[in-house]
């Protein structure tokens, strides 16, 4: 750190002095018989002030040796020694890139052999469990460095909440330890997806939000929060500090921007004085620390009270480099103020996170005040105390644009920090995205051009880096700590999933469920080059060009075409040549005029454009529902947002709305060309349906449109303006209960309601879907009773579907017999409220997911997103979807996910062929993670957009 020589030498002689006091002393503070804790006498007043300076020079990190342990600290003595054999291991070492084929011998927690594992160290266990991995890949655990996992507790509950402190904005002495719990529906499903350590940092809601602290995710046997931290501040239970045992690591939240400027009434400028007068008071008392031990080391008997104060001395030890500060922050105003802050007060910064505009001012993160590397003199320890000089930054994948602070987010920002030569760590905010799929994460990032060695690392070894840990987790090396994960595909591949999962040399998964996988999904993938893109969003500052690069309406040819497939319909089988294994196809106007050989499909003139394929395919455009697309640009930002649909049970509404009786249109609110229908545009999703905003029990209509129309009237732009009626019955409605919900929906349901201009008769004539979200088995079990009860009643069938649907698989067979279809949101499920914790997990931990459960009843599903921002994953979904699926539907079933069905279950139709987008792959088909959507084909639009 950057101490002054002269201090550090004071510190070092005060030090020595300390520890013979300690050692040589009868009446020493760590006696048997004078416990620190109690209340010294006076003659024993100047030991413990000089143990108090002694503690002020010493460096947090591991102990000397600290590989040469034979046990774990964690090591739970009734675990048996575990020998995995024939493994790929991706060990870390060697920048990520090392892999090594061979075993992994666990035993007391730790790691003690990887590679070729001698045959004595084998024979010296009498109950030695065996696991042959059969070549599958091994990596070391997964480490969410960004996680409200306990505080943030799931289900979400009012008395679970306990994840940052309304009570200052500034508030270093509020702990995430002492709100953990450990009853969190989360840790089974984390670890599930190879998760075995995260650090609980609190909320942002505060400028300093308070002390952060790692845990392992395992349960224990004492079955209480303290059991589950990993290297714990060693004054955790004492305000006193030890000096026998080396100091580790603490760890800050902190937080800038649009947070604490909204949840405290602030602005920017406030906050930044926060910030500053909370670190002038520590390094006031600081400087009276050092004043005193300077005393105390040049022979004062009586300096008096060592100065102290409990309220701010985790803020001290920042200013004394013995905390990894994180801090939440997002634009370049919030950074530049971060890191001016840093040079002010002297501390390093770990890590910024979210940071959406990091990648645009990479010299900038690059002033802050700088830390050294610095290796213990143990030549067992190959990994650094500390990293920097620049801070790592911790990412989401692809999730940007929810607020005006993420608006210039980019999927290339990993990539491009990488180069630079930052740290990069991808990150889940659980509960705000579901950590068990943080590796999702780190295979988007790869998928937008972060090398494979790193993508892997910013899930392991790079966040061990940046928490002070890499010294025991992030790696598969002896001596290690015994956290790893046994996949069943390449860690890169979509859908990969654990077989195994060790904590601590426990294995934490029983009765595993896998799921067949193409034995392509062993190899990493490749993936489409996106050079140009990356470059665009530097040089567009963040906002690059999105709208198509031509728009042609005459002739198209695609050649080098491997499938093409021109309907939404499951039955139609892809076009292939069988004697000719590529074909092409033909446009013209934006319609289809051949699918065929160069021969049997002419082209007429010479004013046409030729496009290569490279082994493509053309297949009709993917359709998203269930975010606010089309209706909301930033959601948090109102004046770009159609709104909320007045809800009635909450407060009157305005006579001139017919006192609640009008049914709101999303078609009058819809909004083209937003950024995020843009990119889902140019990621294969054409077409998007979407209901009006509400919160309320009755939404409106929905509406069908197309992402790639320019404005409303232009044609093709709406492709059907009325799209199911949509309602919603939850807890999460405000206003009554469930039972006045159905209640009113009965009512609504009368042949003779003669209200909300007819719509609800139109559902009750099978014109139109009635569309309800629903989570609950209980109350989706009651709406197929009211469906059941309208119909007896009005003698015809009704059109439901249900949306949510966490539970539905609960029901499948009485949801088959009811004729009632389901799209599941979000796509995997997540145990968010009370209504959706009777979740199917799929695989590893059960073998059916909800999809293969209720297609398995025939059902029919679709699948859809839950924010504007993921309608671009559609594909990644659908993919999802049919991998862990296991076989058990086919390719034309999972297009159907994002496609037929959808447009089926909302509108009660599928388009026919010909008035269907067509969305043009180069590279591969819908399935190949290396194809790239390079055009559009618009029959609606008559034309055919290059991307």
């Amino acid at each position: 750190m950057k101490a002054p020589d002269k201090t550090r030498r004071r510190f070092v002689s005060l030090f020595l002095f300390a520890l013979a006091a300690v050692f040589l002393s009868p009446t020493s503070l760590w006696h048997a018989r004078s416990p620190f804790w109690r209340v010294p006498h006076s003659d024993e007043q100047p030991l413990k002030a000089a143990a108090r300076c002694a503690s002020l020079a010493l460096n947090p990190g591991p102990p000397p040796h600290f590989h040469h342990r034979t046990h774990s600290d964690r090591f739970d003595p009734d675990t048996p020694a575990t020998l995995i054999r024939n493994a790929q291991i991706w060990t870390g070492m060697h920048n990520g890139t090392e892999v090594i084929h061979g075993d992994i011998l666990l035993e007391n927690g730790l790691i003690t052999a990887v590679g070729r594992v001698e045959e004595s160290l084998i024979q010296g266990h009498k109950h030695l469990k065996v696991i042959d991995a059969h070549s599958a890949w091994v990596t070391p655990g997964i480490i969410d460095m960004h996680s409200h996992m306990g505080d943030d507790s799931l289900p979400e509950l009012n008395g679970a909440v306990d994840y940052y402190s309304p009570k200052a904005v500034v508030a270093p002495w509020a702990r995430t330890l002492d709100g953990l719990n450990t009853h969190d529906l989360s840790y089974e499903l984390s670890i599930a997806g190879g998760v075995t350590t995260a650090i609980i940092l609190p909320g942002s809601a505060g400028a300093i939000g308070g002390q952060a602290f790692p845990i392992k995710l395992r349960k224990t046997k004492e079955r209480n929060p303290t059991s589950m931290l990993l290297e714990p501040p060693v004054n955790i239970n004492t305000s006193f500090p030890d000096n026998h045992i080396t100091p580790r690591w603490r760890h800050l939240k902190q937080a800038c921007g649009e947070n604490p400027v909204d949840q405290f009434g602030m602005t920017r400028m406030d906050v930044a004085w926060a910030f500053r007068e909370a670190y002038d008071k520590a390094r006031r008392l600081k400087a009276s620390q050092d004043e005193f031990c300077s005393k105390l080391s040049h022979g004062e008997t009586e300096p008096g009270q060592f100065p102290e104060d409990l309220q701010w001395e985790m803020l001290v030890d920042v200013l004394r480099g013995k905390v990894k500060v994180h801090t939440h922050c997002y634009e370049a105003v919030d950074l530049d103020q971060l890191i001016r802050l840093s040079e002010e007060f002297q501390f390093p910064i770990a890590s910024v996170h979210h940071a959406s505009e990091a990648y645009l001012v990479p010299q900038l993160l690059e002033k802050g005040f700088g830390q050294l590397f610095f290796y213990p003199s143990s030549s067992s320890l190959t990994v650094p105390w500390l990293v920097g000089p620049k801070p790592a930054v911790a990412l989401f994948a692809t999730q940007t644009r929810y607020k005006r602070e993420a608006y210039r987010g980019s999927e290339y920002a990993p990539r491009i920090l990488a180069q630079h030569g930052f740290d990069v760590v991808m990150k889940s905010d659980h509960p705000v995205m579901n950590s068990r799929y943080l590796l999702f994460e780190a295979q988007q990032a790869y998928h937008f051009g972060l090398p494979q060695n790193l993508a892997i690392a910013s899930v392991t070894t790079t966040p061990a880096h940046v928490l002070g840990l890499a010294h025991r987790i992030g790696y598969i090396s002896r001596g290690w700590d015994a956290d790893l994960v046994v996949w069943d595909s390449h860690p890169l591949a979509i859908g990969a999933s654990p077989i195994y999962v060790f904590i601590d040399g426990i294995s934490q998964l029983s009765d595993v469920h896998m799921a067949t996988k193409p034995s392509s999904h062993q190899k990493v993938p490749s993936v489409p080059n996106y050079d140009n893109e990356a470059a665009a969003a530097v040089d567009y500052h963040g906002l690059p060009p999105l709208e198509p690069r031509k728009k042609i309406s005459g002739q198209v040819l695609f050649s080098n075409v491997s499938a093409c497939l021109l309907s939404r319909e499951v039955s139609n089988p892809p076009l292939i040549e069988t004697d000719h294994p590529r074909i092409v196809v033909l446009v013209d106007s934006g319609h289809v005029q051949c699918v065929g050989t160069e021969d049997s499909c002419p082209v007429s003139g010479n004013d046409f454009e030729t496009i290569d394929l490279k082994g493509g395919m053309v297949s009709p455009g993917l359709i998203s529902f269930g975010a606010p697309l089309g209706t909301t640009q930033i959601l948090a930002e109102k004046s770009t947002n159609d709104g909320e649909v007045l809800n009635p049970f909450a407060k009157k509404v305005p006579s001139i709305l017919g006192d609640g009786r009008a049914i709101v249109r999303a078609v009058d609110g819809l909004q083209f060309g937003s950024r995020d229908a843009l990119i889902a545009y140019r990621s294969g999703v054409t077409n998007a349906i979407t209901a009006p905003s509400h919160e309320g029990l009755i939404g409106g209509l929905g509406v069908h449109f197309s992402l790639g129309a320019t404005h409303p009237l232009r044609p093709g732009a709406i492709i059907r303006d009325v799209a199911g009626l949509h309602v919603s019955v939850s807890h999460s409605v405000r206003g009554p209960s469930i039972s006045t919900q159905i209640a009113t929906l009965r009512h609504l349901l009368q042949p003779d309601a003669g209200v909300n201009d007819d719509y609800f008769a139109e559902v009750t004539k099978g014109y139109i879907p009635l569309v309800v979200e629903a989570h609950s088995a209980d109350i989706i079990a009651a709406l197929i009773r009211l469906k059941a009860e309208v119909e007896t009643r009005i003698g015809g069938t009704i059109k439901m579907t249900i949306t949510g649907a966490s539970e539905a698989h609960l029901l499948a067979a009485e949801l088959s017999r009811a004729n009632v279809g389901i799209i599941l949101n979000p796509a995997r499920p997540f145990p968010l409220t009370w209504e959706d914790q009777r979740i199917l997990p799929g695989p590893p931990l059960s073998e059916d997911t909800a999809v293969s459960k209720l297609l398995a009843h025939n059902v029919t599903v679709g699948i859809g997103v839950m924010e504007s921002w993921d309608a671009r994953n559609t594909r990644f979904d659908m993919i999802w979807a049919a991998l862990e699926a296991g076989g058990k539907i086919t390719h034309n079933q999972a297009i159907a996910l994002v496609s037929s069905n959808i447009e089926k279950l909302l509108t009660g139709s599928v388009s026919p062929a010909g008035n269907v987008d067509l969305i043009v792959l180069e590279g591969g088909g819908l399935f190949d993670p290396q194809s790239k959507v390079v055009a559009v084909i618009s029959p609606l639009q008559h034309s055919v957009d290059i991307l």
